[in-house]
């Protein structure tokens, strides 16, 4: 019986430890961001911080914004470091990363000019929006930052990913069929199936269908591919498909979609009523960008627990259609019993954890929806 694939083993200690040290992490981490927003606010610094932004731009409006948010994440950035470098050291700690300092260094500038771009980016449509249509620029806004989401998850695959990992088409010509064929069950059509050469960084397996149209593609970890048979890298895939055939991603898009339309619309309303306050002179002094900032992680962290209950049930929606795209559900269990024990998982968190923290059921949960499933098709008479 121990080597049962529907048994459930316990969570061992390492991962109990593992997984309540990066939840206080991440807790630590959302506090100091706040803490940081209030202080700018609270203090007046963002209004020094922006007389400074001028300075640097020359009196130009959009320099200056520019600069003010360089001066804004760098600042971020140097507070959270060594909560940054604790997470890598943390990795490192139970043996789950394979990358090197000078490597998450790297990794880590490139994230931060990543992070200035795209914020640059979405900055100066902001507060362009909020000069030309004062009365109407969140809904302005909202149009122009759901079009810009809809692009870059077409380009992520293609843009963003190789900037921090390396992709090669697969190479084993028999699994690359299988997985195609799989897909195109679904009613997707992917462009390549690559391999993710993650193991230059981390030891964790990891599988996925990302892009748009166009750039479309099939990712999957060469940790997966070195210690997972085909069977169980089916069943990985055939869940993912299962977001595909339920279309959660176009679901998923409209809920964002509401979801920051309300957010645009409160902080519309906060922004007047600073204005009104005298906290800020007009609606485009971009010193108000922290109070701006702070509306979105307040709205987010509200939202948290309904979004992740959201997610887990089209979680197990995708897990429902992988029962029922694959032979047996035997690859499936023991290929989430070997994700749980390489990525350290929890495969039996408390009740609260999994409804604040969680985004997927809890494995447990999942291997008993997965066998109960097999028990029933096992007592299906077959015709």
């Amino acid at each position: 019986m121990a080597d049962d694939p529907t048994l459930v083993p316990a969570d061992s200690p390492e991962a109990d430890r593992y997984n309540s040290i990066r939840r206080w992490l991440g807790i630590a981490d959302f506090a100091l961001g706040v803490l940081f927003l209030v202080v700018l606010l609270v203090t007046r610094w963002s209004d020094w911080l922006r007389d400074l932004a001028y300075r640097m731009g020359f009196q130009n409006y959009s320099l200056s914004l520019f600069m003010y948010l360089l001066l804004l994440l760098f600042i971020s950035k140097a507070l959270g470091m060594g909560l940054d470098y604790y997470g890598f050291r943390l990795e490192r700690r139970f043996n789950l990363s394979t990358q090197k300092f000078r490597s998450w260094a790297w990794d880590e500038a490139k994230g931060f000019l990543v992070g200035l771009v795209m914020g640059a980016v979405v900055v100066e449509i902001l507060y362009f929006t909020l000069r030309q249509w004062p009365q109407h620029w969140w809904m302005i806004a909202w149009t122009l930052f759901m079009g810009l989401f809809i692009v870059l998850a077409q380009l992520a695959p293609v843009v963003l990913f190789p900037i921090f990992y390396k992709f090669e088409p697969l190479e084993n010509e028999d699994l690359r069929r299988r997985l195609v064929i799989l897909s195109e069950r679904a009613g997707t059509r992917v462009r390549g199936v690559y391999r993710w050469k993650l193991s230059e960084k981390s030891k964790k397996a990891n599988a996925a269908l990302t892009g748009l149209g166009a750039t479309r593609r099939i990712i999957l970890a060469d940790t997966l591919l070195d210690n997972y048979t085909p069977e169980e890298i089916e069943a990985v895939l055939a869940h993912e498909l299962g977001h595909h055939v339920h279309r959660h991603i176009l679901k998923s898009m409209f809920v964002q979609a509401a979801i920051t339309l309300f957010g645009f619309w409160a902080a519309n309303w906060t922004l007047h009523y600073a204005v009104d306050q005298h906290m800020f002179e007009e609606l485009s002094d971009f010193a108000n960008l922290p109070l701006l900032a702070l509306v979105s992680v307040v709205l987010s962290f509200v939202l948290m627990p309904a979004l992740n209950a959201y997610s887990r049930f089209n979680e197990r929606q995708a897990d429902r259609y992988a029962f029922e795209s694959i032979s047996s559900v035997e690859p499936f269990i023991s290929s989430m019993n070997k994700l749980a024990e390489q990525n350290l998982a929890e495969r039996t968190p408390s009740k609260w954890v999994e409804w604040f923290f969680h985004s997927h059921p809890a494995v447990s949960r999942r291997l008993a929806a997965a066998e109960a499933w097999g028990r029933a098709q096992n007592a299906t008479p077959q015709v």
